[in-house]
């Protein structure tokens, strides 16, 4: 039996990994092994016990006040040597981050083939996302394996000389991993109390905006490297004046721990009382307040994928994004860091009906929630 590991080290990269690992333990083939790098410690912790898992090996890389390079050169070492002292057969890895550049670096080196998942997104700068597009178009070069999650994907890798045979259009796994979670995530409304004191969520807040039937509210989620400093000013002056222009909104922001996220957020948002404010939920919490917002404003990519299979529009808080699908579907709309360009968007969901109705029905462009098994399948098919 071939031996794959799935290295993560992020919450993103378990929540789309967790389905993937779970198709491939029913696999008679193969016998998956998670690793995880602890890039993101908390997060990942958090990700990885919203699915039932626990690392079979963990390299506990995340230092306080870590830096790319510093990052990147630990990651690269500790799966370098990881893999020299359990040799599996392939190593799978998932999305854009430096864990995923490290670890495709480290396979590479060790001469084992790689399988990238979430492969050829692309935007038209190799600085936006930073470092991310810079991650995965290396990780391209690296892998064997390219699993697509939409034809635009796979035509990207094409123009750039990747081979048509190893380009596989499957799916994105977070729709695998949201369809699976989803029934497991519901709420009873007799619940909704304890959920709330759970999350840190004021009851006040929690009895007008999250019971059925409540006022509408938008739920918030803002991480990106490239948005630090005043970027990140504009999105919190861009909520407060949601809320100054929107008497009966409601706003919940579930904030990164990053401290340069943290310190605008808490300085410009804290006080308000229809801004809850809180610290970063796990993966099922996070499908409840996704399932019961009316819309949400992020510069997450997961999210953008996420929202639209729950019915839910996105705004996106960036220039330019790497899943051009949901732009084109309908289901995204690109307002970067503006506060006129976000308010002028979220006036629009808030006052028309039509609008909202519209963009709330429309199709995911993102999958069937069958990625992990494609994937499955295509490694099961695959010479060594």
């Amino acid at each position: 039996m071939r031996t794959v590991a799935l290295i993560v080290g992020t919450r993103p990269e378990v929540i789309k990994m967790a389905p993937v690992y779970f198709a491939l333990r029913q696999s008679t083939q193969l016998r998956p092994v998670l690793v995880a790098t602890a890039q993101h410690r908390q997060m990942l912790d958090q990700a990885l016990g919203a699915f039932g898992l626990k690392a079979d090996h963990d390299l506990d890389l995340m230092q306080p006040g870590q830096t790319l390079p510093e990052l990147t050169g630990r990651v690269v070492t500790a799966v370098c040597g990881w893999l020299d002292r359990h040799h599996p057969d392939v190593v799978l890895v998932q999305g854009d981050t430096t864990t995923v550049l490290g670890s495709a670096l480290a396979a590479f080196y060790s001469g084992i083939p790689v399988g990238h998942v979430e492969a050829g997104l692309r935007t038209t700068s190799l600085r936006t996302p930073f470092p991310e597009e810079m991650n995965r178009r290396v990780t391209s070069t690296l892998a064997r394996w390219h699993f697509c999650p939409t034809e635009g994907a796979r035509a990207n890798l094409l123009c750039e000389g990747i081979a048509p045979d190893d380009c596989h259009v499957t799916g994105n796994t977070v729709v695998d991993a949201l369809l699976g979670a989803r029934e497991r995530a519901r709420l009873a409304p007799a619940e909704l109390p304890d959920f709330a004191a759970r999350l840190g969520i004021p009851a006040a807040f929690a009895q007008r905006y999250l019971s059925p039937g409540g006022a509408p509210w938008i739920l918030v989620t803002g991480h990106r490297r490239e948005s630090f400093g005043e970027g990140f000013e504009r999105i919190c002056q861009a909520i407060r004046r949601l809320t100054e222009e929107h008497p009966g909104l409601g706003v919940l922001y579930p904030v990164h721990l990053n401290p340069q996220v943290q310190e605008p957020v808490q300085r410009l948002l804290q006080g308000n009382p229809r801004v809850a404010l809180v610290a970063p939920v796990d993966y099922l919490d996070f499908i409840r307040l996704l399932d019961r917002t009316t819309f949400v404003l992020t510069d997450s990519g997961g999210v953008q994928e996420e929202a639209p299979s729950l019915g839910k529009p996105v705004l996106v808080m960036r220039d330019n994004t790497e899943r051009p699908e949901g732009v084109a579907a309908g289901t995204c709309v690109l307002v970067g860091t503006d506060p006129a360009r976000i308010l002028a968007e979220a006036a629009r969901l808030l006052g028309d009906p039509a609008e909202y109705a519209r963009r709330a029905q429309l199709r995911n462009p993102y999958g069937d929630g069958q990625a992990a098994a494609r994937i499955r399948a295509i490694l099961e098919r695959a010479p060594l």
